[in-house]
């Protein structure tokens, strides 16, 4: 995968991805992964499909999509450093992998997301359907 806009580039070589860069604005910036260690940042990494979206050379963004490439995927740890925000940017960089994930072939694609419902209503994300179906064990609190 690699895609051009307005001077980004999304790209999923993992030899491009600046992991100190993920792992800082993760553990510091991301609401959903406050605290979350270097450790489990590059375990997560390596059992995932990684996107990063870059200005020139710098790394400007990061997605990961969690998946067997056929039935499921879990789009999560979707972020766009600040001065990237608000210029539809981040609704093609989502769009894109979307996309990607769609050629693989599952049913669906899933993702949790506290404030951001509108952005990806857009881009087709829905409540699911069938709620009831899903279940969760909890192992952390």
């Amino acid at each position: 995968m690699r895609l051009n806009r307005d001077g980004y580039e999304i790209s999923d070589d993992p030899a491009r991805l600046d992991l100190d860069l993920v792992h800082r604005w993760l553990s510091t910036d991301a609401y959903w992964a406050l605290g979350r260690s270097r450790e489990v940042v590059e375990r997560s990494v390596a059992g995932s499909v990684n996107v990063g979206l870059y200005r020139a050379d710098e790394q400007a963004g990061y997605a990961r999509v969690v998946t067997d490439h056929a039935t499921f995927a879990w789009l999560c740890d979707v972020y766009l450093e600040p001065s990237t925000r608000g210029a539809g940017i981040g609704t093609w960089f989502v769009g894109e992998i979307c996309a990607e994930i769609k050629s693989w072939g599952p049913g669906r694609v899933v993702l949790a997301t506290r404030d951001a419902h509108r952005l990806y209503a857009r881009l087709g994300f829905t409540a699911m359907v069938q709620p009831e179906y899903w279940m969760e064990l909890r192992l952390r609190p």
